[in-house]
């Protein structure tokens, strides 16, 4: 990490934000982004004993991904379509593989989420990790890729190779960069981690 062009960026974006993400022109613009409203939704329908009920957990699941401000409008019905035709197996194998992810063996979840929604080509970062990143919102992380990979190039996270089909592996160590560079920069950048790569977004744009 680039610590020197990150220290740069925090100073641009508080010399036009002085209060960080409490400046009124940022908090306006967070009016439309409902991220903390889906991460109450989340915690309530997500939590252990929601996926004893497989349906409607598989519900909650497609409300998060239909409400999220973060995704493409493409993105939303092809999820829906996708979840509403599998059979009875494979929903069991999603509500698995989402339980897995967010209570259990987050490498077995992540990879056995993949391998469900490659079917429907639909094996991509954005899906793959709204639903962690709103049930878990101060440590870990959501991933966009056009973001990520202006991320990478911008702060020169050499250790970090960008592919479009998602990885754990790329996961956790994109995840432990940002924790990283979130420490190293006034807490009014991050009171989330989508605010912190929000950002990060906002710095590369310009760069």
């Amino acid at each position: 990490m680039n610590l020197k062009k990150l220290q740069q960026a925090e100073r641009a974006f508080l010399l036009r934000y002085p209060g960080g993400f409490e400046d009124e022109e940022l908090k306006d613009i967070g009016k439309k982004h409902p991220v903390a409203k889906l991460s109450e939704f989340a915690a309530q329908n997500l939590n252990r004993k929601s996926f004893k009920q497989q349906a409607s957990v598989l519900e909650s699941i497609t409300k998060i991904v239909s409400r999220s401000s973060m995704l493409s409008m493409f993105e939303k019905p092809k999820f829906r379509d996708f979840v509403n035709g599998l059979n009875r197996n494979d929903r069991a194998l999603l509500t698995e593989g989402f339980n897995k992810l967010l209570h259990g063996n987050q490498q077995q979840g992540f990879e056995l989420i993949g391998d469900i929604l490659l079917d429907g080509q639909l094996a991509k970062w954005s899906l793959m990790t709204i639903c962690l990143y709103q049930y878990y919102p101060d440590t870990e992380v959501f991933v966009k890729p056009t973001t990520t990979k202006n991320v990478i190039r911008q702060f020169e996270l050499d250790n970090l190779v960008y592919h479009p089909r998602p990885t754990w592996a790329f996961y956790r160590d994109y995840r432990d960069a940002i924790m990283t560079m979130k420490d190293a920069v006034h807490p009014s950048l991050s009171p989330s981690n989508a605010a912190f790569t929000g950002f990060l977004m906002m710095s590369t744009a310009t760069s």
